[in-house]
């Protein structure tokens, strides 16, 4: 292999393998662990490790700058950059029975489950699972009760029919359908989605509902569980119990339109998706939310701090540590902080942390509250810390965007190009939407297929734009275009036509599988051309449907600061480009980013939503949000490099 191909999926992957490999040998469990943070982390990381310098042990050192990365881990990165392989998953690979790796896969089935079927049961692989449990010999296995035997079986098949992970903008409607159907059962005190969906990822596996009800309200438990049952688009009961029902849809549509308002989305599911609906206390509701939203990597440094506190936390509360055996909530201790997620994290010494930032990127300590770090609990009293008037001082990530902080659309399409609305009805639209500024970016000439302008077809438009936006009040009407990058990074037009232009959003469309060094030097080029105000949509990824590019974004986003260019994140949820992990870079860089719906119809401007998610996901906040600026702000930057603005 050559380090000028991607190598991070691949080495994410192999690291993966062998953590897993080793939980399913019995080795170490810490080096196990080790390996599994470790592709976490390459899985995460803004630029491909094929574009660092440096080759063998001049390489090492600068792996070992990465988090999760040791000497020992950086000496297998080496390797695979080097030969395409490592030795240690080659050697773990002829000790374990491939087919068990394939079982890993399966929901449910971890690797301490694994294990004990392999060692107790003899199973290799997924026909042998099968043969164990046709002839009911899985029985008689270590912790196989019924019910286990009976979940493994569900989930074999679902795992035999086509998965699916659902976009974004196609679960949210969903999820909040779901909330919005539950709440007319008038059962529960509070309700809400939780997991991956509430943090705001970009594809969700299946979906979490939580539910509060009182104690001692087990009719209104049993409603809720059947109004869920009955939920529209259900073709399967995979789970009917008192406290946690899961069923599987396969029709999203329904239920998604309720959830938006609008038509909703009846996109393809597959085999389904899996809800899980639990009843939790009411008493409890702010830990269980806080547990059930997760990620696990943040839930276990939040029990690590708490261990560190004297403190133990589970989906009830956070409860003295007293090492009974027993749970704390079954032996009726009263918790610490279990009513509110806020209530909780302040008996941390943490302020408030948003759901989507608990990724464990760093979050913990971002948003320790003043001298409040993790003691025990009895100290805890006299390490209390306040500003100068009294109250705890919060470090966290301030005025994170939101989406009432939007009031500009910086991307763009009409009927000039493969738009559906006309300048004015796009105007309108904004204008309706409370945006003091929209702007016309149809596509460049090497787009004929997107009905791309020819330079006198951009001439053109430019003088209309400029004519409806004398014809309206309230919003200001920018004239643009969405330039092809193309694969030299030379931009579709001359400069002396782009310098007609109120503003340059600079695209690729084409030559999405380059090498990583090739695709970072043709962005750089555009990121540095002096009439350029926006890269729009990085990598040309396309959610579940092509990967796109794999630039160096930490060196796109500081030549980005220093040219005072934005990145975009491109809030369709089949884009979302910038990804989560790559504004995260932008922000470390302190670059700007814009925050574009790339509109083609009006119902493209409900994207919004996902764009800011994912952009709160990356610890974006409004003052480096150009679309949150004001329209003065806003026109003062636009104007900076010698376009009209």
């Amino acid at each position: 292999m050559t380090a000028r191909q991607p190598v991070n999926p691949d080495l994410a992957r192999l690291l993966d393998d062998i953590g897993a490999m080793m939980e399913l040998l019995g080795e170490d469990s810490f080096r196990a662990s080790a390996h599994t943070r470790a592709a976490r982390t390459i899985r995460d990381l803004p630029f491909d490790l094929s574009t660092l310098d440096g080759e063998g042990d001049s390489l090492k050192p600068r792996l070992l700058e990465l988090e999760n990365i040791g000497p020992k881990i950086a000496d297998k990165i080496v390797e695979f950059i080097g030969t395409g392989k490592i030795e240690e998953h080659d050697r773990l690979c002829k000790d374990c029975p491939p087919g068990l790796m394939e079982l890993l896969r399966i929901p449910g089935l971890g690797p301490k489950t694994v294990r004990s079927l392999w060692q107790d049961g003899g199973v290799v692989n997924r026909a042998s699972l099968q043969k164990i449990i046709d002839d009911g010999s899985i029985l008689k296995l270590p912790r196989m009760g019924a019910k286990s035997v009976e979940k493994i079986k569900a989930s074999l098949a679902f795992t035999a029919t086509e998965q699916v992970r659902l976009w974004l903008g196609a679960a949210l409607p969903l999820g909040e359908g779901i909330v919005k159907v539950l709440e007319k059962a008038r059962a529960a005190a509070r309700l809400s989605y939780a997991g991956s969906l509430r943090r705001g990822k970009e594809t969700i596996g299946d979906i979490d509902i939580l539910a509060a009800v009182e104690k001692d309200s087990p009719a209104r438990a049993a409603a809720l569980m059947e109004a869920f049952r009955g939920l529209p688009g259900v073709s399967e009961v995979l789970a009917a119990g008192e406290t946690k029902s899961s069923i599987r849809l396969k029709s999203a549509g329904e239920l998604a339109r309720i959830g938006d308002g609008r038509k909703g989305r009846d996109v393809s599911l597959g085999a389904g998706i899996q809800i899980d609906l639990r009843i939790v206390p009411a008493a409890s509701w702010g830990a269980a939310l806080l547990y059930f939203t997760g990620s696990k990597e943040h839930n276990v440094e939040l029990r690590e701090r708490a261990q560190k506190m004297g403190l133990t936390l589970n989906e009830y509360g956070l409860f003295p540590e007293d090492d009974e055996e027993t749970p704390p909530q079954a032996r009726g201790i009263r918790p610490v902080a279990a009513a509110t997620e806020e209530e909780v994290y302040a008996a941390l010494g943490l302020a408030y942390i948003p759901p989507e930032l608990r990724e464990a990127r760093g979050e913990i300590e971002r948003f320790e509250l003043a001298g409040a770090e993790a003691v025990p609990a009895k100290k805890k009293a006299a390490k209390k810390a306040a500003t100068p008037t009294g109250g705890p001082r919060r470090i966290g990530v301030p005025g994170l965007i939101e989406l009432a902080d939007i009031k500009a659309e910086l991307h763009a399409h009409t009927t000039a190009s493969d738009g559906e609305l006309s300048i004015l009805e796009l105007a309108k639209a904004a204008k309706a939407r409370g945006f003091h500024t929209i702007a016309v970016t149809d596509h460049s000439k090497s787009s004929p297929i997107a009905g791309g302008l020819t330079v006198e077809r951009l001439k053109a438009h430019i003088r209309a734009v400029h004519e409806a936006d004398a014809q309206i009040d309230g919003i200001t009407i920018l004239a643009g275009s969405e330039v092809d990058i193309l694969a030299d990074g030379h931009l579709d037009y001359d400069d002396e036509l782009l310098a007609q232009l109120d503003i340059v959003v600079a695209s690729p469309h084409t030559a999405t599988t380059q090498d990583p060094e090739t695709a970072t030097k043709r962005l750089l080029k555009a990121v540095r051309h002096p009439l350029v105000h926006i890269l729009g949509h990085p990598t040309a990824r396309l959610i579940n449907r092509r990967p796109g590019m794999s630039p160096d974004i930490g060196e796109i986003a500081a030549a980005a600061k220093e040219h005072g260019v934005a990145l975009e994140i491109n809030a369709h949820w089949m884009r979302l480009d910038l990804r989560d992990q790559h504004v995260r870079a932008a922000t470390d860089a302190g670059c700007l980013v814009a925050i574009n719906c790339d509109v083609h119809a009006e119902e493209d401007f409900d994207n919004l939503r996902y764009g800011v998610l994912t952009g709160r996901r990356g610890w974006l906040t409004k003052e480096m949000c150009v679309n949150a600026w004001g329209a003065g702000d806003l026109r003062k930057w636009l104007k900076r490099r010698g376009n009209r603005g």
